[in-house]
């Protein structure tokens, strides 16, 4: 057979549009160019192996076929095994990896659009189509290697920011099927001495199946028991009981200012012994922390854009009062979307209402938070979001366990969470009697059982006998820590019994004459000392939800 001759050879690739544009008519020309624009787009190299150097073209398609690769193992992971592949990206080592690989792709893309553009020969397009040719290659480079640039950059400021949050420690296992994770709200506001938790709440999460049950802890807690094997047994062998002033959000500072020395190996011997105080009122083993400054976490809202709940009741807080003079104003029933400093008030208000009211709508703006964290709120706002996690968050949970505990709390998204509130209403009519002399053979029941019927029960019920489960904030992460769902384990109605549904939500006080409440008249109350109307009015204000009810 006769090999063709190196004339026709050379015929036949000047007649090819593609690599010998001069050759074809201008409608042609400007076809290649959306065409070679294209190829760079979904395919990176194959302009070049069509219209330039076709070496350089099939190194760039070998770069090109091992990220499909990738990305075709890593969906295929995303259906049958998401926690492992929640695990491999939560792992330092390979955020670095890919941090340095997105990087490299998105110089390396770069260099290819470049070199597309070369190949297009714009002088040889029709004149109309040369800006719009232009402008398409700028456009498809910034979407390309632009995003690409960012996301190295977004996950290599992640990764500090998880580096500097999480303790390189060793891993925590679960006990009994579960985690245990005391999250608290930590307050140093004007007027105190030293910082007081004054959120306290242990959340309980199935290792298995990521359900969550919220247990909290009013601030005013009293006698708050420690299992003999706690460094606090020694000095307080009854428990945390020296009156009023031995109520357990104290106790953080009492151990900081005076007992530092029974806990010589922790970084903050507060949050050590909040942990045993927790544990021995449950009856469970807490085996890891997160707290959150309270006065940073309006900065965390305010970077989130704000959070929206509705509330079933009146709230007071600080501001301008309807005749203008600055004392206590209020927020009536109605749905409304805080900034950060109003969601704080909201949540911390404690006038004229109970600590059970206080921790529901504590519960309620963590819940608003956890809805609006959402992957179109991350994306636009990441940069404030994680500056902002960063300065408020203080946590002893392992580093190398994050992957886990997102896993966990991707799961539990999806459930129901428990909640049991140690005190009114959750302990029947008993008050705060409860909580200043609490039934701790009750509590342990109590959580026994809720445990029970998530299918991990308790093995004893006195403090250490056998631990729980926590779950992640993350958000948060974020929060960090997710709380609400329905009022569980309860015997009978509970002023909170019904509060997920506004729709079943008690019509709010009236004044005596059965006229709605207004602003003017709590503030002609509030002048004329009546407090008792007050409570009265605000008597439902433990009702709240995330959204717009």
């Amino acid at each position: 057979m006769a090999r063709p001759s190196p004339m026709l050879t050379a015929a036949d690739s000047s007649s090819n549009p593609v690599r010998d544009p001069e050759s074809a008519a201008a409608p042609q020309r400007t076809k290649r160019g959306w065409i070679l624009l294209l190829l760079t787009l979904f395919v990176p190299g194959g302009a070049q192996v069509v219209a330039g150097n076709r070496a350089f073209g099939r190194a760039v398609l070998r770069v090109t076929l091992t990220v499909w690769v990738l990305i075709v193992v890593a969906l295929v992971l995303l259906l049958v095994n998401r926690d492992l592949l929640i695990q491999t990206f939560t792992t330092s080592w390979v955020q670095l990896t890919a941090v340095v690989v997105l990087a490299a792709l998105a110089l390396g893309w770069l260099v290819v659009w470049v070199d597309t553009f070369r190949l297009l020969r714009l002088r040889l397009v029709a004149p109309g189509m040369k800006p719009l040719l232009a402008f398409a290659t700028v456009l498809l480079l910034a979407l390309t290697s632009g995003v690409l640039g960012y996301g190295s950059y977004a996950i290599n400021l992640g990764r500090n920011a998880l580096n500097e949050m999480f303790e390189p420690g060793p891993a925590i296992d679960p006990v009994d099927g579960r985690y245990n994770f005391l999250l608290l709200g930590g307050d140093a506001g004007e007027g105190r001495i030293g910082l007081r938790p004054d959120s306290i709440h242990v959340a309980s999460v199935n290792a298995k199946t990521g359900k969550t049950i919220i247990f909290s802890i009013p601030r005013n807690f009293q006698n708050a028991q420690f299992s003999e094997d706690s460094p606090l047994w020694q000095t307080y062998p009854e428990g945390y009981n020296c009156g009023d002033e031995c109520i357990i959000n104290s106790l953080y500072v009492d151990v900081t200012q005076n007992h530092q020395d029974l806990y010589p190996d922790a970084a903050d011997p507060g949050a050590e012994a909040m942990m045993d105080a927790a544990g021995g009122i449950l009856g469970l083993e807490i085996q890891s922390y997160a707290m959150v400054d309270l006065g940073g976490f309006a900065q965390l809202i305010n970077a989130m854009g704000g959070v929206t709940v509705t509330s079933g009741g009146w709230t007071t807080h600080r501001g301008h009062r309807p005749d203008g003079q600055w004392g206590n104003a209020w927020w009536g029933p109605g749905t409304y979307t805080f900034d950060g400093d109003d969601a704080l008030a909201f949540a911390r208000s404690r006038h004229f209402s109970s600590d059970y009211s206080r921790i529901r709508r504590q519960q309620c703006i963590q819940e608003a938070m956890l809805a609006q964290f959402n992957p179109r709120t991350l994306v636009s706002r990441f940069e404030e979001i994680l500056n902002a996690g960063e300065q408020i968050v203080e946590t002893d949970l392992p580093g190398q366990q994050l992957g886990t505990f997102v896993s966990l709390a991707t799961k539990g998204r999806s459930q129901p969470m428990g909640r049991l509130t140690i005190g009114a209403p959750d302990f029947g009519d008993q008050g705060d009697q409860f909580t200043t002399y609490p039934d701790f053979d009750e509590i342990h029941e109590r959580v026994d059982g809720m445990l029970a019927e998530d299918g991990t029960p308790q093995a004893g019920g006195a403090p250490g006998d056998s631990p729980v489960a926590p779950m992640l904030f993350v958000n948060a992460t974020a929060s960090l820590s997710a709380t609400g769902g329905a009022s569980q384990g309860a015997e009978g109605a509970t002023q909170g019994a019904d509060s997920e549904n506004p729709e079943d939500w008690p019509e709010p006080p009236t004044q005596p004459d059965g006229s709605p409440i207004t602003e003017e008249y709590l503030m002609q109350l509030e002048d004329a000392g009546q407090t008792g109307m007050l409570e009265e009015a605000a008597k439902t204000n433990h009702l709240c939800v995330a959204g717009n009810g």
